[in-house]
């Protein structure tokens, strides 16, 4: 009886890591399911270039906001409750998106994606209340990966539907995935019986959303309005002056949004810096190696491939990431996850360094992506434990939500900076400027630096920590509550 009981529980485990996993990729489907659409979104929303990077700059913004707050809901409601919001945000979404013939319909769309990209991150934190702590190293790494994956994924998907049908059935087959994802995360995760007492900061809510608007919007925006015009520099000291403010206010309310003191204990401050970089180095691959490919072979250095063909090439690179997830784990339960960040930030490091004799080649550019992609998805499976594992167990999901917005802060910079560099740095084919070959070689060598100095930054982390992600032993501020069964 009780080894029937064992293995029902089991299996049931297995079930809920792999619908949560399932939905991680659902929502990296969502970042990447427009790209396809870019240089045809002027003409399909009848509107201008610079208009039409909205439906980027949305889905971002909004993203951006939604995950440190959903987090903190998800700490004081109920994880699953808020993954279910997060899905039925991304099935909204979709659903806009799929009726809209006009810029304004689709960034309002595209924003309620965004919302739902807390999926992750509350996937992570459900993960850690409702596993045994031997599985939870591998769950974890699995659930990390799934962005990778997901967007590996999206990009030859998306350009194969893009170019045989209407693009709305992009946003059709996106709602009905995610519907999908509500039902199975309903009916097959358990809710977590951790919930807090606490109330939730409004004011704080607010604070942090008027300054991550005025971070993140000259960053994705200031190439098109110009880094030193008047908008982009006064949104930069707005946002410097928005979040000093907020930070004032959180250290002195008696239930935060984000408890900063918390932040800046060595491991959680460490770790989420080197969050940040690595995501610099990881966008950076995934703006230069899908250019790199589509590029005309006319140019001496482009690979000539369709935009599907492309992103078939970068398809193994995000597998590899699902592939490497137990050995990250393995590696953490065996010399800590400090050491699985460390091993990934060098990896990611050799791979970039491979790029500049491979790039000439379509295996080598399916080689150097597949170990810069072996590395992040090292470096992501560690992350989550190390953040768990320093935080009191009801802020886990705030903590993974602020985690997740320290990978989009990396992303966006990542963004602003190799595009400016591949801007600057173009050449002429005919009336068109085009990235030139020096400037994809300075790209790689920005992500390379990015790796090396994430190396450096966990260095800087703690020594080990068990790679279970133990609960804090830091005393809880509030009492705890058993969570109803909705939840």
């Amino acid at each position: 009886m009780n080894k029937h009981r064992l293995s029902m529980q089991t299996n049931r485990s297995s079930a809920a890591v792999g619908v949560l996993a399932a939905a991680g990729i659902t929502v990296s489907l969502m970042q990447t399911l427009v790209v396809p659409l870019i240089p045809a979104l002027p003409h399909l929303l009848h509107t201008t270039t610079a208009n039409a990077s909205w439906t980027i700059t949305a889905t971002l913004l909004a993203g951006a906001v939604a995950t440190p707050v959903f987090g903190r809901l998800g700490d004081l409601y109920g994880k699953r409750r808020l993954l279910l919001v997060s899905i039925a945000l991304l099935v909204l979404g979709s659903l806009v998106c799929a009726v809209s013939t006009s810029l304004a319909p689709m960034v309002v769309g595209r924003a309620l994606q965004g919302m739902g990209m807390s999926v992750v991150p509350l996937g992570i934190s459900l993960m850690r209340d409702i596993l045994p702590p031997e599985r939870l190293g591998s769950a974890l790494g699995l659930m990390s990966s799934s962005l990778g994956v997901g967007a590996a994924l999206g990009l030859p998907a998306a350009a194969l539907i893009a170019q045989h049908a209407d693009w709305h059935v992009l946003f059709w087959g996106a709602a009905g995935l995610s519907v999908i994802m509500a039902l199975l995360v309903r009916f097959l995760v358990p809710a977590s019986p951790v919930t807090t007492a606490r109330g939730f900061d409004v004011i704080g809510a607010l604070g942090v959303a008027a300054g991550l608007v005025c971070l993140l919007l000259p960053i994705s925006k200031g190439a098109d309005w110009g880094w030193t015009s008047p908008t982009t520099l006064g949104l930069f000291a707005a946002a410097i002056v928005v979040l000093i403010g907020w930070g004032w206010w959180e250290l002195r309310t008696p239930a935060p949004l984000v408890d900063l003191r918390t932040c800046v204990r060595r491991q959680v401050l460490m770790t989420n810096l080197a969050s940040v970089i690595v995501g610099f180095s990881m966008y950076a691959m995934s703006l230069i190696a899908p250019q790199l490919l589509a590029l005309p072979k006319e140019t001496g250095y482009g690979l000539g491939q369709s935009m599907t063909a492309a992103g078939l090439w970068m398809l193994p690179s995000g597998l590899v990431m699902m592939a490497v997830s137990p050995y990250a784990a393995r590696l953490s339960a065996a010399r800590g996850p400090k050491a699985s960040l460390l091993v990934g930030a060098v990896i990611i490091a050799a791979g970039y360094a491979l790029a500049p004799p491979l790039m000439g080649h379509l295996w080598g550019v399916l080689l150097f992506t597949s170990v810069v992609s072996a590395g992040i998805g090292l470096a992501y499976a560690a992350v989550p434990t190390l953040i768990m594992s320093a935080v009191p167990v009801d802020e886990t999901a705030a903590a993974n939500g602020l985690n997740s917005l320290m990978r989009s802060i990396g992303t966006s910079t990542s963004s602003a900076v190799v595009g400016l560099v591949l801007a600057h740095m173009a050449t002429r084919m005919g009336p068109v400027a085009i990235p030139s070959e020096s400037g994809f070689r300075t790209g790689f060598v920005l992500g390379a630096a990015g790796a090396v100095a994430a190396a450096l930054v966990t260095l800087c982390i703690p020594g080990r920590r068990g790679a279970a992600a133990q609960p804090s032993t830091e005393p809880e501020p509030a009492p705890l509550m058993l969570a109803r069964s909705d939840r």
